[in-house]
């Protein structure tokens, strides 16, 4: 694969053209990877599966646990904690079993497997243990959460997306324990630290976890511009998993026109569901974060 098309399959996973998903074959672990990513940020869950499906239990013990967390992060935006729990932990596994964990989290003598920055031993013990903490807090272990929240946060250089990640996990955190003052601060440094970067995809993410901690506190009119702004990058960007959300919280702030706000969120993920496997759809069905009246009038 050419610098040109692995720059283009990169930018589509963490930059500014999140609308151009490659439909070329990936040529290497890496460039699956990054497909999946893409794939997974369209919303188009069962073609992002079967790249990742294939990482997991492939050699490379890196992509093996980058690929795993991101499944895990699939199934979660669908609802499904319990199930991605097993992937984060099967991701932390293979870098155990390759000794890419030392006391200090890294085990810094594998200079052959650096990677990227964002796609390496560091990001990829990042994601797992964020994973993990993003699945205990969704089957309201908050405690467990924040504990791997710290074991994380206590690592260093594990790159752009471990930074703004933190703050969104550290956001609903606090939200999830009921401290919504405390939810904010956190919000606010993800969103930041998301404009510092190219990726369009994770500042929508900031914005919206951002939105939602202000309007939580009541800060009403900063949410709803927030979430606005939001919900048409991700509309136009054809981000489907961020669309039905932002809806949600739409339907929340600004009620006069809540109806419409959940009729969007109701075909947004319909859209989502459409191009799921059947995993992530069982998941979105039997979750309690995903609400049931936006099944209605949706089959297979």
């Amino acid at each position: 694969m050419s610098d040109h098309d692995r720059a283009a399959r990169w930018d589509a996973a963490f930059g500014a053209t999140p609308d151009r998903v490659a439909r070329s074959t990936p040529g290497n672990p890496l460039d699956a990877w990054l497909a999946a990513v893409a794939l997974g940020g369209r919303g188009w869950y069962a073609a992002a599966a079967f790249h990742l499906g294939l990482l997991i239990s492939g050699s490379d013990p890196v992509i093996a646990a980058l690929a795993s967390a991101t499944r895990a992060s699939h199934l979660r935006q669908v609802g499904g904690h319990a199930l991605a729990r097993p992937f984060d932990s099967a991701g932390l596994r293979r870098l155990a079993e390759s000794d890419l964990l030392g006391p200090d989290g890294i085990d810094g003598d594998h200079p052959d497997r650096p990677g990227p920055q964002a796609a390496d031993a560091a990001a990829a013990r990042s994601d797992v243990l964020l994973g993990l903490a993003a699945d205990a807090l969704g089957q309201g272990r908050t405690a467990e959460a924040r504990r791997l929240f710290g074991i994380e946060s206590a690592s260093v250089n594990a790159g752009w997306r471990a930074v703004v990640r933190r703050g969104w996990v550290a956001a609903e955190i606090e939200l999830g324990a009921g401290r919504v003052d405390a939810a904010v601060a956190p919000a606010e440094a993800a969103a930041a630290a998301a404009q510092a970067t190219g990726s369009v995809r994770h500042q929508i993410k900031s914005s919206l976890v951002l939105g939602a901690s202000l309007a939580a506190v009541g800060e009403r009119p900063s949410a709803q511009e927030l979430i606005f702004g939001a919900h048409a990058d991700a509309t136009r960007l054809g981000l489907w998993p961020l669309v039905w959300p932002c809806a949600l919280v739409l339907a929340d702030v600004d009620p006069e026109h809540a109806d419409a706000h959940r009729r969007a969120a109701a075909r947004a993920l319909h859209g989502v569901l459409r191009h799921s496997d059947p995993i992530a759809r069982a998941a979105a069905a039997a979750s309690p974060w995903v609400p049931t009246w936006l099944f209605s009038g949706w089959s297979d």
